[in-house]
């Protein structure tokens, strides 16, 4: 069963695709999405956060985005492109979410939403992203990954 953060997700990414692909204003999707069935099990809270700062900072997410590519930031798929920005701005501002959480929900988004290996290609970028927006949460992840795989040698 999904929980409400997760609906949200998927509502916000919906949200983020209609922007992209129609440019309609957010009130209107964010009232078209509110009639969908399902989002009543949504964190409305969540998804009007990560809907509107996503939007309103997608120019900056994307600078942030885009030295970890291996293409433009034009030749992504629309979905890919919206995971990359629901994660960036959650790695920026939601900092009560773990990195790994974070990552893990854009990787199902990816899996759910994209093409066949999209949530490969997400999965390597945000690798790399959360490396420069979290460093010291990455580290610390990784001391203690290291030291797990120690104990168990």
């Amino acid at each position: 069963m999904k929980s409400p953060r997760r609906r949200s997700r998927e509502f916000a990414l919906q949200g983020l695709y209609q922007w992209q692909m129609t440019g309609n204003e957010l009130p209107a999707i964010e009232a078209h999405l509110a009639g969908v069935g399902g989002f009543e099990k949504a964190d409305r809270e969540l998804f009007n956060l990560l809907l509107r700062t996503t939007v309103g900072e997608a120019a900056e997410l994307q600078a942030l985005i885009e030295p970890h590519l291996d293409r433009p930031y034009a030749e992504l798929s629309p979905v890919e492109r919206a995971v990359l920005l629901l994660a960036a701005c959650e790695f920026r501002h939601h900092l009560e979410a773990p990195y790994k959480v974070v990552l893990n929900e854009a990787i199902e988004l990816a899996k759910s939403y994209g093409g066949t290996d999209g949530h490969k290609y997400v999965n390597g970028v945000l690798d790399k992203l959360a490396a420069t927006l979290r460093p010291a949460e990455m580290a610390k992840g990784n001391r203690s990954h290291s030291a797990q795989r120690k104990g168990t040698e």
